[in-house]
């Protein structure tokens, strides 16, 4: 229950202090120049309190962003994978420099809309605008550690995040090779960094990512079984590929010459992951290549399992994609092989 005390102050004036004591609660009080305004925070904390609400609104004014992005990123983030740790870890630091000094309570959808505009209007280090993807990554990245607050620091009872729409991406971009195109690539690749490659081989046969490939050591590699294994891929789950074909044939070659002093498959000159953009892009130049980057070589190999009758499905779990989304860019290439199953249903039930 709600008690009100009057207290009279040393200009005389009153001030009615409120108490408010129900049982299995921790006990709240307010002061308030006004009885009206005394009575009607009572009235209304009694309600929160037997709602479960009001202890969680109070931890809200208590914590600031700033506590939540260093929570976050002490006791949260070191569970995830490590690329994302390192960079979840970066992009909550600028939501700590933006919004650090908000308590949680004042963390409105509102004010967390005006920041996104804010992004959007940066210019990064290579002179380029910033894409709505990229805030759509930050915005991720703050959504995750509200979550956290709600779920298992008590601090909110629901993320202001649920309010804040994602930006609209634009379709992502697909640019695969020409007959002609890969077997120049190749063949540039190969006369000038058998490695390269290799790596090159690896990334078209497997539709692996860069990070991926670069990462692999051979304890990953099962030569017997034809099969590689990523741990840390994007999705933070481990995926396994087959490893067949040429593939297959350079990749024991690439053992026969393996380094001892790492257990890298790729190791650079110091024994860590070697750089490959470099190389990559004065091959595509020497190969006459445009407008291609290493992550492309991805795009063709989803390209060309479509267009062998693989489905959609299929290639989403070759590539590790959770969701069909991502591999939807492909679904124009894969008509033929629908038409056949389509072709053979219809002469199944109809007998044409």
């Amino acid at each position: 229950m709600a008690t009100i005390e009057t207290r009279i102050g040393k200009d005389g004036g009153k001030q009615y202090r409120v108490k408010i004591r129900m049982r299995g609660h921790p006990s709240a009080s307010a002061t308030f120049d006004r009885v009206t305004d005394a009575r009607r925070w009572a009235a209304e904390t009694e309600t929160a309190i037997r709602q479960g609400r009001y202890f969680q609104q109070a931890e809200a004014r208590r914590h600031t962003v700033a506590d939540l992005v260093d929570r976050y990123i002490a006791e949260t983030l070191p569970h995830a994978s490590v690329r994302h740790k390192k960079e979840r870890a970066l992009l909550l630091e600028r939501w700590r420099d933006r919004l650090g000094h908000l308590t949680l309570a004042d963390l409105t959808g509102p004010k967390i809309a005006e920041a996104r505009a804010s992004m959007l209007g940066r210019i990064t280090r290579l002179g380029k605008p910033v894409t709505p993807a990229s805030v759509n990554r930050e915005m991720q990245a703050l959504s995750s550690a509200l979550t956290a607050a709600v779920k298992e620091y008590g601090w909110l009872d629901d993320s202001p995040m649920r309010k804040v729409k994602r930006l609209t991406e634009p379709s992502g971009r697909v640019r695969f090779l020409s007959d002609t195109e890969r077997e120049a690539l190749l063949r540039e690749c190969r006369a000038h960094d058998e490695s390269l490659h290799t790596l090159v081989v690896l990334a078209l046969s497997t539709g692996a990512r860069q990070g991926e490939l670069l990462g692999l050591r051979w304890a990953d590699v099962d030569m017997k079984r034809g099969l590689l294994t990523f741990h840390e891929t994007k999705n933070g789950e481990r995926r396994s590929v087959p490893l067949v074909g040429v593939a297959h044939k350079l990749m024991a070659e690439h053992r026969r010459i393996r380094r001892l002093d790492t257990d890298l498959v790729f190791p650079g000159r110091t024994g860590k992951s070697r750089e490959v953009g470099k190389m990559f892009r004065e091959a595509c130049q020497r190969a006459d290549v445009q407008n291609f980057r290493f992550h492309d070589l991805r795009h063709c190999a989803a390209s060309e399992l479509a267009m062998n009758g693989a489905t959609l499905a299929e290639i989403a779990e070759v590539l590790g994609h959770k969701t069909l989304q991502m591999v939807k860019r492909y679904s124009h290439l894969t008509e033929g092989h629908t038409r056949g199953v389509l072709e053979r249903m219809n002469a199944r039930v109809f007998g044409e």
